[in-house]
């Protein structure tokens, strides 16, 4: 005989109250994904090194045609409140203090992997593509390459590529801009 085993969804209502009443605190690393309390994995050195490198790279490149949020909260749906890496977002007077940035806010997401790959190639990409999220870079530190969704749809992203070193690749909603692989991975 198996046993089911009952689970809460939460809402991000239910979220922010748990984080207001102390329940979480800002030194948990947690996100909402698809209603559940996700822990995050640790940032290790070459993760970090990659975001600020981006970071540096994007903001001179993009000046105040975005908003560029480090590991800060999205509201994809009423129950995911992932925490990208990277989100370029439009710009805004408030700079997000009144409500966090939702799909339509967002230009780009870069999620940075290195011990995530299979979890955010398998989970978070396809919970972006679900809410419209335009643009997804998922690079892989390890392998070395940057993984490029478009087009999203409810059964994922319909334009997908992989960049490698040597390579370029823009930002669909800068055409004008050209990042190099080599740069986004930094020295070999």
């Amino acid at each position: 005989m198996s046993v089911q085993l009952l689970r809460h969804k939460f809402t991000v209502e239910h979220y922010h109250k748990m984080i207001e009443s102390g329940i979480l605190n800002k030194y948990d690393r947690v996100e909402l994904i698809r209603g559940e309390i996700v822990e995050m994995a640790a940032i290790g050195t070459k993760h970090a090194g990659c975001v600020n490198r981006l970071n540096n790279m994007l903001v001179p490149l993009l000046g105040d045609r975005v908003i560029l949020s480090i590991q800060n909260p999205v509201v994809l749906s009423d129950n995911s409140e992932p925490q990208p890496d990277i989100a370029l977002l439009q710009p805004r007077e408030d700079f997000y203090a009144f409500a966090h940035p939702q799909p339509q806010d967002i230009f780009l997401v870069i999620e940075v992997a290195d011990s995530t790959m299979k979890y955010d190639r398998e989970v978070k990409v396809p919970l972006y593509a679900e809410e419209g999220v335009l643009e997804v870079w998922l690079i892989d530190i390890n392998e070395e390459w940057v993984e490029v969704y478009r087009e999203p749809a409810r059964d994922g992203y319909k334009n997908v590529g992989k960049f490698s070193r040597g390579e370029s690749l823009s930002i669909q909603a800068f055409a004008d801009v050209s990042i190099s692989v080599d740069d986004v991975l930094g020295n070999a």
